[in-house]
C-alpha cells in the first residue's frame, strides 16, 4: 500500500511539473521592429570672450615691504584698467595675491634656510571688447602679461548649443524615418531618446604677440580668437510601425 501511494505521489508531481513547464519556459516576446539610432552634429564657432591675466612679483628681506610693493603695483594697474571697464565688454577683477618665504642653501651649509620673502599679484581683465582689452597691455606698466586666452561666453555657448541640439534632433528623426522606410515600415514611434550637447575638447590657450606696428610705449596685443567646436548628440530607440 505504501509503495502504491509513493508511485501515485510521484505521478502527481510529474503531472504538476508538466503543467507548469510551459509557464516557466515562456519568455518575454522578442521586440520586433525596434531600431537604435545616434545622430551627432558639430559646428565651429568663433570664441568671443577674451581674458588677459597680468601679474607681477617682488622679493625682499621684509614681508611687509614686499606686500606693500605688490599692493602698490596692483593698485596702479587696477586704476588704469578701471578706466576702460564696461560690464560685459571689459570686466576687471583681482586674481591671486600672496607673500611667502623664500628658501635657499648657503654655500657653507647643506641645509635650506629662509633667505627672505617673495610674492606675486594678479589682475584679470576679460570681456568681448578685444580691442580695448588689448590696448590695456600698453597702458598697464606695473604688471606684465602672464596668460592670454579666448573662450565662448556663457550666452554664446547656450545659444549655439540650443541650435546644434535642435539640428541633432532633426537629423535623428530624419534618419528614423529613412531607416524605417528601408526596412519596409510606413513610419515609426520614438521609444526613448536622450540629447546631450557641449563644447568638445579642452579650450586651447591663444598665445599673444606684440604688434610691431604699434608705437613704442603703447604696444597692443595682436590677438587671434580661434574656433570652438560645439557638439550635440541625439541617441535612443524607435519602434518602426
Amino acid at each position: 500500500m505504501k509503495s502504491i501511494r509513493t508511485v501515485a505521489a510521484i505521478a502527481a508531481f510529474c503531472l504538476m511539473a508538466a503543467a507548469m513547464a510551459p509557464v516557466h519556459a515562456q519568455t518575454a516576446p522578442a521586440l520586433q521592429g525596434v531600431l537604435g539610432l545616434t545622430a551627432q552634429v558639430s559646428v565651429e564657432v568663433t570664441r568671443d570672450l577674451l581674458s588677459i591675466t597680468f601679474s607681477t612679483s617682488r622679493e625682499g628681506s621684509d614681508a611687509n615691504n614686499v606686500q606693500a610693493q605688490l599692493k602698490q603695483a596692483l593698485d596702479v594697474a587696477l586704476a588704469e584698467a578701471r578706466k576702460s571697464a564696461r560690464p560685459g565688454q571689459v570686466d576687471v577683477q583681482t586674481g591671486n595675491f600672496g607673500v611667502y618665504p623664500r628658501y635657499g642653501t648657503p654655500a657653507a651649509s647643506r641645509r635650506q634656510t629662509m633667505t627672505g620673502w617673495q610674492g606675486s599679484a594678479e589682475l584679470i581683465v576679460e570681456g568681448k571688447d578685444a580691442a580695448a582689452i588689448g590696448q590695456l597691455v600698453g597702458r598697464i606698466t606695473t604688471m606684465t602679461v602672464a596668460r592670454v586666452g579666448y573662450r565662448l561666453s556663457r550666452e554664446a555657448s547656450a545659444r549655439v548649443e540650443a541650435d546644434v541640439a535642435a539640428e541633432a534632433i532633426a537629423r535623428f528623426r530624419a534618419r528614423a524615418a529613412e531607416y524605417a522606410r528601408h526596412f519596409g515600415y510606413a513610419g515609426y514611434a520614438i521609444r526613448e531618446v536622450s540629447v546631450g550637447s557641449g563644447e568638445a575638447g579642452p579650450r586651447p590657450m591663444q598665445m599673444a604677440r606684440m604688434s610691431a606696428a604699434s608705437p613704442a610705449g603703447a604696444e597692443a596685443l595682436a590677438l587671434e580668437p580661434g574656433k570652438e567646436t560645439v557638439t550635440a548628440t541625439a541617441s535612443g530607440t524607435v519602434q518602426m510601425q
